[in-house]
């Protein structure tokens, strides 16, 4: 039995994962899929002062409340600024780290420096600082690339604002030990709108793809948990080995 920890993205809640979950639950695994402060059963906490950093501290403080260890940790989208502000704290907690379709920074860098467009969004914040969530847009770019009526109704069921310091905060990624953990990067390749541009990925990391749009876990989510239950079979090395690997390489 492996442990998944599923963090959504910007605007969402827990609830994204709501196909997700019971299939790897079934498989034989053990899931969390929080909502972040100022979302879902935590929507009442949102404010001008919930940051990444905030978000950084719910997953944190999930992993040693659980006492979780071996962690499969997936971020989707603005999530990958929260799980790799995760690895840096417990390293020795993660086993695996999956970017799906998600920003991916280095240090110090902020959303708006891993996608600039974001900038635009912040333009058309509410009060100076509650982003809304983009809209809807014609097939096949639809709501976050859901397009089935039925499924965006739901989906806007759950969204919520985006605080702009979300998106301003920069992540810290100081220990080398984060640096070792594998990694797999999974795309959406159904449409992207434009003015979105994906980072190159680093020579060696694993890269999967998905015909889908953004939100590939309402879209397709059997297809997502074939690739999450690839990424948790990986090989895998104790924490203390990967961060002499990467000291050798350096």
């Amino acid at each position: 039995m492996g442990t998944f920890l599923l963090v959504h993205g910007a605007w969402h809640s827990g609830r994204s994962w709501d196909r997700v979950v019971p299939l790897l639950e079934s498989a034989g695994h053990r899931v969390f899929a929080p909502s972040l402060t100022g979302y879902g059963d935590k929507a009442h906490l949102l404010g001008p002062e919930v940051g990444l950093g905030t978000h950084v501290d719910d997953v944190v403080g999930l992993v040693e409340r659980e006492r979780l260890d071996d962690v499969v940790l997936v971020g989707h989208s603005y999530a990958g600024m929260v799980i790799s502000g995760v690895a840096d704290r417990v390293p020795e907690r993660i086993a695996h780290l999956v970017f799906l379709d998600a920003m991916v920074p280095e240090d110090g860098e902020a959303a708006v420096d891993v996608l600039p467009i974001t900038e635009q969004l912040i333009a058309g914040a509410v009060d100076g600082w509650r982003v809304p969530p983009m809209p809807e847009q014609p097939a096949p770019l639809g709501l976050f690339g859901v397009t089935d009526p039925d499924d965006v109704a739901w989906l806007r069921s759950m969204l919520s604002d985006q605080p702009v310091r979300c998106l301003r905060e920069p992540v810290r990624m100081g220990d080398p030990a984060g640096r070792t953990i594998p990694r797999t990067h999974v795309h959406c390749v159904g449409g992207r709108p434009e003015g979105i541009v994906r980072r190159p990925v680093p020579v060696g990391e694993r890269v999967r793809e998905l015909p889908t749009g953004h939100d590939c876990m309402i879209t397709m989510p059997g297809e997502l948990v074939g690739l999450l239950l690839e990424a948790a079979q990986a090989p895998r090395i104790s924490s203390a080995a990967r961060l002499i690997a990467w000291r050798t390489r350096k």
